[in-house]
């Protein structure tokens, strides 16, 4: 969601329904919370979508769930679709990072230009559980193309992890 910008009723009606539009695959998460919704530009009629990646086979589904909560709403906006810039886990809000946390994924580093873990190279991570660095990697691929398994050497329960993308 937009912050630092006073936003018009309107917009502020579009940004909520939006957060009500949840991830099929984290359904805890909201496409606001994942910060794949990029912009609402009510003059141009549309609202930005980037998704975390290209391959994402829940692209289709989030942007049909997006265009019913809008007609629900009665907004009358279509839906713009952006590879670029590529989606980030940055961009994921800090509400998004604490909700990941509380369901035991732990959220990828914040800010981070590391992208070891894309590499299957161990980037410890706190233990979502716990809250432990002492973590491991288990497999660099998770339920999803964008987690990954690690294990917490502290309570040994396995986590998956947001990729830092």
């Amino acid at each position: 969601m937009v912050t630092g910008k006073t936003l018009s009723f309107e917009e502020a009606r579009v940004w909520q329904a939006l957060a009500d539009v949840k991830d099929p695959e984290l359904p805890f998460l909201s496409v606001v919370d994942l910060g794949i919704v990029r912009w609402v530009d009510m003059e141009a009629g549309t609202v930005g979508l980037t998704p975390t990646y290209t391959g994402c086979p829940a692209t289709e589904v989030i942007g049909l769930a997006i265009a019913n909560k809008l007609a629900e709403a009665n907004i009358d906006l279509r839906i713009e679709q952006r590879l670029s810039p590529a989606w980030s886990t940055d961009w994921i809000t800090a509400e998004g990072r604490a909700k990941l946390a509380e369901h035991g994924i732990a959220p990828p580093p914040k800010a981070s230009r590391n992208k070891h873990g894309l590499f299957e190279e161990n980037v410890p991570l706190r233990c979502p559980n716990c809250g432990s660095a002492n973590t491991e990697l288990v497999s660099a691929f998770g339920a999803t193309a964008c987690k990954a398994m690690h294990r917490c050497l502290s309570c040994a329960e396995p986590f998956e992890a947001f990729k830092c993308l």
